[in-house]
């Protein structure tokens, strides 16, 4: 009886497959990441915020009742003022872990806000066009669309030497797209930002394409860069 010839295999398969793993792989990493930022942010609001509250107020009372001796009372106004200084760290740090306005007030808030900081710091013009509705997507894609706007604007501050800034976010029944684009330098000569080093720009892309969507740069006309993430519909909720 003939032997039969093993049916041929595919060699680009077994590469495949291990891209696969390790984009779940990178995609469970992600979630975990986030996951520990958030309940570090909760810690420190829950526990060393309140403790600093508590603080603050007995200190109050007590230079209420203090002599008013010159020296204790430039002691006590200069505690008060260090008080205050790692107050607004702890909040600073909560932020930078984990966006509470994501949690509490949703995706728009959060990414208006993010919009507004970066203008206030940079003196930059930023024209932010967001839906007029909440969007309705789970956590992981909000997080996603937050820290790719995190990663665009900071691109722009660092390399773009832009005068103005547009932030458009479009929520349609197939798909999420943020558009983020500058009339700065544009991009470097041969037309592809380079990927090397860039590891949030990439983190931002894996990120996206983890939810089945995409990460593309471009240039933006004869000037500038845009940056545009596209998230798939319909989803589960979170």
């Amino acid at each position: 009886m003939p032997v039969q010839a093993p049916p041929p295999t595919d060699p680009a398969a077994p590469e495949a497959q291990r891209t696969a793993e390790l984009s779940e792989l990178l995609g469970h990493v992600h979630t975990c990441w986030d996951d520990e930022r958030r309940s570090l942010s909760r810690q420190l609001h829950d526990s060393l915020g309140s403790s600093l509250t508590a603080l603050t107020m007995h200190l109050g009372l007590l230079m209420q009742k203090m002599p008013q001796e010159p020296a204790l009372q430039e002691r006590a106004a200069h505690m008060k003022q260090l008080l205050h200084q790692i107050v607004e760290t702890n909040r600073d740090m909560q932020h930078r872990l984990w966006n509470d306005k994501l949690e509490f007030l949703g995706v728009r808030v959060a990414l208006a806000e993010q919009v507004a900081q970066f203008s206030a710091s940079h003196q930059l013009q930023v024209h932010c066009s967001l839906p007029d509705e909440e969007l309705e997507c789970p956590r992981s894609h909000s997080v996603v669309l937050l820290r790719a706007l995190e990663e665009a604007l900071d691109n722009v501050a660092a390399h773009a030497d832009a005068t103005a800034v547009d932030v458009i976010v479009d929520d349609n029944d197939e798909q999420l797209v943020l558009t983020v684009r500058d009339n700065g330098v544009g991009l470097p000569p041969g037309g592809a930002l380079p990927v090397h080093g860039k590891y949030g720009l990439r983190m931002a892309r894996e990120r996206a394409a983890h939810l089945g969507g995409h990460l593309t740069v471009a240039a933006n006309g004869p000037r500038g860069v845009q940056l545009t993430v596209v998230l798939p519909k319909p989803f589960s909720a979170a």
